[in-house]
């Protein structure tokens, strides 16, 4: 079988070819970063929008590159959420138009758990069960797999995601979007002796994970330094740390 798929649901425009057979056949993505850089975070509108202008001529090129013709896919799969509703739209149009046409059919895929199954296309992949750690943008959870469609959720974050917190942090530092590379640029320089920031939840009963306390003690140790001498290029260093 070989299967056409579309990934629309924030801000990459993501296609893949891949065949049950042989394998992932090609695929490409094209990330927004540099569109929604100047506005510090994703703006759905404008992410939408870039889809649309993306991902018909990222389909082209995969089929090219996996020399596929639309008689030899047997259907086509895309992100049906969850995500920004503009950007899914995008694909469950798209995805649902080809399939139309090339008379084949189209299955809507969870976000989370096309992240839970990822694994299973490694050639050396998990063996059921098995914990994921899911840290995706908007969300961070922690999953047991039991198999496909057997999913019990064992945690997740109270607050912000993971992700969501990079991007905060930064933004208190003066780093660019998206937060979390330059973080861990700046971390590489840090001492990481200098501030003992909390680690929240690991003393309470389950497996939540909560960011809300780490974005105050970041915000808090930003403005006592830069009350103290200026927030210096150490500072940032060693905060990231």
């Amino acid at each position: 079988m070989r299967i056409l798929g579309l990934e629309t649901s924030c801000d990459e425009t993501g296609v893949a070819i891949f065949d049950t057979r042989r394998g992932l056949l090609a695929h490409a993505l094209f990330s927004q970063v540099d569109i929604h850089v100047e506005y510090g975070g994703v703006v759905p509108e404008l992410a939408s929008r870039d889809h649309v202008r993306k991902a018909l001529p990222l389909v082209h090129q995969v089929m090219q590159d996996a020399a596929t013709a639309p008689e030899e896919l047997d259907g086509i799969a895309y992100t049906a959420g969850p995500g920004l509703v503009g950007a899914l739209m995008v694909g469950a149009t798209l995805a649902q138009t080809l399939a139309w046409s090339w008379n084949i059919p189209a299955l809507g895929v969870h976000h989370m758990e096309g992240h839970l199954l990822a694994p299973m296309l490694e050639d050396e992949h998990p063996q059921y069960p098995f914990v994921a750690l899911l840290v995706s943008g908007g969300h961070t959870q922690l999953v047991r797999v039991d198999g496909i469609g057997q999913y019990r959720l064992l945690g997740e974050s109270l607050d912000d995601a993971a992700g969501e917190a990079f991007d905060k942090a930064a933004k208190m530092l003066g780093l660019p979007y998206p937060g979390g590379p330059h973080i861990a640029r700046l971390a590489e320089s840090g001492d990481a002796a200098r501030f003992d920031f909390p680690r929240p939840m690991v003393n309470r009963p389950g497996l939540d994970f909560s960011f809300s306390g780490l974005k105050t003690f970041t915000l808090n140790t930003v403005n006592a330094c830069r009350d103290a001498t200026g927030l210096t290029d150490q500072d940032k260093c060693d905060i990231a740390r």
